[in-house]
């Protein structure tokens, strides 16, 4: 069965336009997954397509509504569970293991928040899982959306041209990627590491595990704090480059 992704949105237009280019756009025409940006405007019931109102309570700012955005996700559910999922400010921070998990739905909804936020009501009866980017607010959910689908298309079998296009970079396996390098062999008096010019497979691989464990310690302390070392591993982290 064919991946589908539906995304309910103000600004349908846009997000056809970034997917719809580079390997997520190669990956639709190929027929990897399919992509349904639904306009919620259309699912208004007055002249003026009204989607958001003022919250109530009082206080600055529009909240999206609870019925354009319901008759939106059934539209796209059609009385099957589509696993939804809510861009938000408030939701938990995505990672590469959110978007391994999200890669196996054959069907995925998901939702952009605008305004000031979406009516409660709506989230507690549609709503799986809220998403964020990060510690920061943004305009709408268009971009968060956009980049949530990019993570997911890209593990789906056929998308890369192999596996290791993906399992050996940053937060696979919980590492940061090692560095790489390409031509010139030389570039303003920097040269490439000699071990990589080598051609010796095993000492490459030593170096690329040594470099990553490096460079995760160094950079992200949380991450490295998680990580079960093994023995080579922490002779690798005792290492220098010309040790290989």
């Amino acid at each position: 069965m064919t991946p589908r992704i539906d995304i309910l949105t103000l600004f349908p237009e846009a997000l056809n336009a970034m997917l719809g280019t580079s390997i997520t756009g190669n990956a639709l025409q190929r027929g990897i997954f399919e992509l349904n940006c639904v306009q919620i405007r259309d699912f208004t019931v007055n002249r003026q397509r009204q989607v958001d109102d003022y919250p109530y309570g009082g206080g600055m700012g529009m909240l999206m509504q609870a019925d354009p955005l319901f008759r939106a996700w059934e539209s796209v559910c059609a009385g099957r569970h589509v696993h939804t999922v809510l861009m938000s400010a408030q939701g938990h921070p995505y990672t590469q293991q959110d978007a391994r998990r999200l890669s196996l739905c054959d069907r995925l909804c998901l939702v952009c928040g605008h305004y000031e936020g979406v009516d409660r009501r709506f989230i507690d009866e549609c709503v799986d899982e809220e998403i964020s980017l990060g510690d920061f607010v943004m305009t709408g959910g268009e971009i968060p959306a956009a980049a949530v689908v990019d993570s997911i298309v890209r593990l789906l079998p056929g998308t890369l041209a192999d596996e290791s296009c993906y399992v050996e970079e940053s937060h696979w396996n919980g590492l940061l990627e090692y560095p790489q390098y390409t031509r010139p062999e030389v570039w303003h008096g920097r040269a490439v590491p000699p071990v990589l010019l080598s051609g010796h497979r095993e000492n490459i691989r030593k170096w690329r595990r040594a470099e990553a464990l490096k460079t995760t310690r160094e950079r992200r302390p949380d991450l490295f704090e998680k990580l079960s070392l093994s023995d080579e591993d922490r002779a690798l982290l005792s290492s220098s480059p010309e040790d290989l």
